[in-house]
């Protein structure tokens, strides 16, 4: 039995449609689906699992044995806008909640994957490189990233990294996304905002050394990021924090015009101020380090940019089936 919790969110129904496609149906689904104004039960359908439970009565039921026998837990779950401002609920989500199903899955010999994020880097002033000393250096720009850093820090500190799996998820884009609202990729809200007026609004550079748009970000497709999360579970001696990325930085210009390209269109774009409240928050270059995955041995190769966003386009967003399903490759 394999456990997603976050399990109707983004990158949590996207592994749960990695699992169904390899002809794993014997999985629990742990999260809340909130109203049904979100529209996030739609990322279930068409999904085959054992079981749905909500994420407050999860750890209860484990801890008190009325679980089926668990092999792994992927940890997805988790307040991920790096925009919110509640403290308290971001340590009590991303933190506290995270420390105590670590540990069940540790006391239990349950394999523990979890999600970390690259916004754990800050302002990357400090690289990129996600051996396991170099964590305390690390300075987020935002108490989102401050809370998964917190739960790295821990991992590390009391052993749980010795038999669990850390991932930094860079810059995820990719089918199931569209509950994530303001969080959304780039690629999503381009992409809507070229059905609704044919042109696309980017921020403006407020740094000399970047021109507008030309940002940059390791946008990795979500395909490949479950894809991993595939081979991990086969690999259950592998453990550590890793980056998931593509290990190269992209600018929005090129993330753009791929979304144009892939609808077959000019690409027209427009550069608007960026908010005064993000202005000293905003990472202007990330680029994940990726030879420790590679020294591990996953070789699987990575998804271009332009492939990915070209299948994300034709075969979901502009498309009859936006959703990952059983019948959707």
């Amino acid at each position: 039995m394999i456990v997603i919790t976050g399990g109707a969110g983004f990158i949590g129904s996207a592994m749960l449609w990695e699992l169904n496609k390899h002809g794993t149906t014997d999985i629990i689904v742990v999260d809340d689906l909130g109203s049904t104004a979100t529209g996030k039960w739609k990322n279930l359908s068409g999904l085959s699992f054992t079981d749905f439970i909500h994420k407050n009565e999860f750890i209860s039921w484990l801890a008190d044995n009325r679980l089926p026998e668990i092999s792994t837990v992927i940890h997805m779950g988790a307040i991920s806008a790096t925009t919110e401002t509640d403290a308290s609920l971001l340590m009590a989500n991303n933190y506290n909640y995270s420390k105590e199903l670590a540990m069940l899955c540790a006391s239990r010999k349950i394999r523990f994957i979890y999600a970390s994020s690259a916004a754990t880097y800050g302002d990357g002033r400090r690289g990129y490189n996600d051996e396991e000393e170099n964590l305390k250096r690390l300075r987020p720009l935002n108490m989102y990233g401050y809370s998964k850093q917190l739960f790295d820090l821990w991992a590390l500190k009391t052993g749980i990294l010795k038999q669990a799996v850390g991932l930094k998820f860079f810059n995820v884009f990719g089918p199931n996304e569209y509950h994530k609202t303001d969080m959304c990729s780039v690629v999503f809200k381009a992409f809507q905002q070229i059905k609704e007026t044919g042109t696309v609004q980017l921020f403006e550079s407020h740094r000399d050394d970047y021109p507008h748009g030309e940002q940059m970000r390791d946008f990795i497709y979500v395909k490949d990021c479950t894809a991993l999360i595939s081979w991990l579970i086969e690999n259950q001696t592998i453990h550590g924090v890793f980056n998931v990325g593509t290990g190269q930085a992209r600018s929005f210009n090129d993330l753009v015009k791929a979304t144009f390209s892939a609808l077959g269109l000019e690409s027209k774009i427009q550069y608007t101020p960026m908010p005064e409240t993000l202005r000293d928050k905003y990472q202007y270059f990330t680029q994940a380090e990726i030879s420790k995955l590679r020294s591990y041995g996953y070789t699987q190769p990575l998804t271009s940019l332009e492939e990915g966003v070209k299948d994300y386009v034709n075969n979901y967003l502009d498309s009859d089936s936006p959703y990952f399903d059983n019948q959707n490759p």
